[in-house]
């Protein structure tokens, strides 16, 4: 029994194998046996060893960092983000670097260019992504990187979500329950996802024989202000919509805001419906009717391929593409 703190010799000893093959196993790299990783991993479980940061960092020349890029004001979706990551980077011994930046910053090059030299590779959220030339630089630079994106960029793999389905899902569900003047708030206009969703719901329309009206989209910013502002312009008009689809919850709460204070009652006489399936929409009031998006297990399966690519084996351009799910609640029901 070892009373001291197990090394990386003491688990190639008692796995039965050579301190490189240990040393493969920890890094998860290819080629080793199956059974000699199962063994290897038994070793370290039986004998609760923790590698030595600073030493794998000297050995490999790695950082054992990641990191991940956002421009988005939803809070909920950051932390959403942030969990589902931190998990699989702990499971391969990374630590996370968590990057705020302006996808409208002059600087955000600048940034970048410094960012690189203190992670392993990259995780690049909407709308920062989506930028072409940002994209280009990495891929000149060989940076390790996936992209959470709508949109293929050829030489990284990206996570995508079935975001047009799922706002054709929710102008459908509107539309079985009786609505024909459907309000719908679109989201930044530099986010991939915000064009989606309003595909979405011109072809749910369509489908429906529901002529698009102009005067019923708004162009918010997936933030609640927006959201309340746009609203409030929807709910001014005359005749005005019986429901309102708003591009992500913030939004939708925004709606909400704007309803109650004009007196109308949810949904008695406007439903309401967001995208994201955020904390605030279980809590809202009444609760939100929304698109779940699997936040979480987008950010873990970026993650994953991105430790995968790091060790080169990921394809360049695989497109890994993720389903959403339809949350009917209290807030949507027939016109009045």
């Amino acid at each position: 029994m070892i009373t001291r703190r197990a090394t990386i010799n003491d688990v190639a000893r008692l796995a039965g194998v050579s301190i490189k093959t240990v040393s493969r196993v920890l890094n998860s790299e290819p080629h080793v046996r199956p059974a000699t990783r199962d063994r290897v991993l038994a070793a370290t479980d039986s004998l609760n060893y923790k590698p030595n940061r600073s030493a794998r960092q000297l050995a490999s020349k790695l950082t054992f960092v990641v990191g991940m890029l956002y421009d988005n004001p939803n809070s909920d979706y950051v932390t959403d983000v942030q969990y589902g990551s931190l998990q699989a980077c702990r499971e391969h011994g990374y630590n996370l670097l968590i990057h705020p930046c302006r996808a409208d910053d002059p600087d955000l090059m600048g940034e970048i260019t410094d960012l690189q030299h203190q992670v392993d590779g990259l995780i690049l959220l909407q709308p920062v992504s989506d930028i072409q030339s940002i994209c280009r630089y990495l891929l000149e630079k060989k940076v390790a990187c996936v992209r959470v994106s709508q949109r293929p960029f050829q030489g990284f793999p990206w996570i995508s979500v079935g975001d047009e389905e799922a706002a054709d899902g929710m102008t459908e569900h509107l539309l079985d329950l009786g609505h024909r003047r459907i309000g719908f708030i679109i989201g930044h206009p530099d986010h991939g996802s915000s064009h989606d969703r309003l595909a979405g719901y011109r072809s749910a329309l369509a489908r429906h024989d529901v002529a698009f009206q102009d005067g019923l989209v708004e162009q918010g910013r997936f933030d609640y202000e927006s959201g309340h502002s746009c609203a409030r312009k929807l709910l001014g008009l005359d005749p005005r919509p019986t429901a309102i689809f708003a591009s992500n919850d913030p939004m939708a709460m925004g709606v909400l805001t704007a309803a109650h204070e004009m007196g109308l009652d949810v949904p008695g006489q406007l439903s309401v419906a967001g995208f994201d399936d955020s904390p605030l929409a279980l809590h809202a009031w009444p609760p939100l009717t929304t698109v779940r998006q699997p936040i979480t297990e987008i950010a873990r399966l970026a993650t994953e391929v991105l430790m995968q690519q790091m060790r080169g084996r990921s394809e360049e351009a695989a497109d890994h593409r993720l389903q959403a799910s339809l949350m009917c609640r209290a807030s949507t029901g027939n016109p009045g």
